[in-house]
């Protein structure tokens, strides 16, 4: 089984910025795909960034030019640094890693952005 935890999230104001974390852990044979997700109140998941264990990435068309995803393949974790905050951004996000063929998800972190 593998375990993914996520951390950082918290208020922040429109404009401001924030860096999630992402942890994966557990019985892993090889993680490839990782990526964020989030949903907001009332709407249905969406994915935010993805990145392979080889650094090709892929962004929503909403969060492209302010969202940087990375990663660290010895640690098994991926990052989000989000600046340029919105309103629009409020939601849970969730990381999810991929092993085997297996999508493995968080609990989630809630990303508030009000003033």
């Amino acid at each position: 089984q593998v375990q993914v935890v996520e951390s950082g999230g918290g208020l922040v104001q429109p404009g401001g910025s924030l860096r999630l974390s992402c942890a994966a852990s557990g019985s892993i044979f090889r993680i490839d795909g990782m990526g964020w997700h989030r949903q907001a109140r009332g709407k249905q998941r969406e994915l935010v960034a993805g990145i392979t264990s080889g650094g090709n990435t892929n962004y929503a068309d909403s969060v492209k030019g302010r969202f940087t995803i990375s990663r660290d393949n010895a640690k098994n974790s991926v990052y989000l640094t989000m600046n340029g905050l919105k309103p629009d951004d409020t939601a849970v996000y969730y990381c999810s890693a991929r092993d085997s063929g297996v999508t493995y998800w968080g609990k989630g972190t809630l990303v508030t952005v009000s003033s």
